[in-house]
């Protein structure tokens, strides 16, 4: 099956670009060139992944992710023009897995998009060998925290943890090394599955947003463990 991609961009011209670049490369692109318009699509048809456009000519780019992300847990690579890394840290906390500033080579692009897809995928997709049985979707314990690798959901006690799909895998990935120290540059290895470059301290603001879910007091956590000049480490015993 053909994975389906939302383009929201006003700029006509760079979006029949980026249609045609990623329908060669073997995607069915959809275009939005409104906001509005890109939150009716996703809630109608329900695509694969999403590429926003931090400037909108109705509604900020932001607003868009914030109100999608609230209700569906799509991968979304945000792209701006803006230089303000304050924009790119705000749209990584209100949910974008992934951001890309204009101008961008398609290359890079689509390597990103395969990223994001992937860790997106990766868990839903475990598990579905012959007889079902894979360590990778066993639901991990710890103390009042529950990871479910086959769902894609983690529970602090009975509270659902609202985390995107980068997120989750994040999590996971930490969960999974219960007790040992990962670097960031380990982490971002495992994430991507790629060798693209870094983007400012995205890890960090990742593991920020994990920390307001999944820790009781996210000021002083228990949970993920920051140890200075190593990276983090993910606590085995919980309460």
């Amino acid at each position: 099956m053909t994975d389906t991609i939302l383009l929201v961009e006003d700029d006509n011209r760079l979006a029949g670009m980026v249609c045609d670049y990623l329908g060669d490369n073997g995607y069915e692109v959809a275009h939005a060139p409104t906001g509005v318009e890109a939150i009716d699509l996703q809630t109608a048809r329900g695509f694969d992944a999403i590429i926003l456009d931090l400037m909108l000519p109705d509604i900020d780019g932001l607003e868009v992710c914030r109100t999608i992300k609230a209700h569906d847990s799509v991968p979304i690579i945000m792209l701006t023009a803006k230089g303000d890394p304050m924009d790119r840290i705000i749209g990584l906390e209100i949910g974008a897995d992934d951001y890309l500033p204009k101008p961008f080579e398609p290359r890079e692009l689509l390597a990103r998009l395969r990223a994001i897809m992937r860790r997106g995928g990766n868990a839903s997709r475990a598990g579905s060998g012959a007889n079902g049985a894979d360590p990778a979707t066993e639901v991990l314990q710890f103390g009042r925290l529950q990871i479910d690798p086959g769902s894609m959901h983690a529970l602090l006690g009975e509270r659902p943890c609202e985390l995107t799909a980068h997120q989750f895998n994040l999590l996971l990935i930490m969960a999974q090394s219960a007790g040992r120290v990962l670097s960031r540059d380990g982490l971002m290895d495992q994430l991507k599955g790629e060798d693209l470059d870094a983007f400012d301290r995205s890890i960090d603001v990742h593991i920020s947003r994990i920390r307001s879910q999944i820790e009781d007091d996210p000021k002083n956590p228990k949970r993920i463990i920051t140890v200075r000049g190593a990276g983090y480490v993910f606590a085995r015993q919980q309460d």
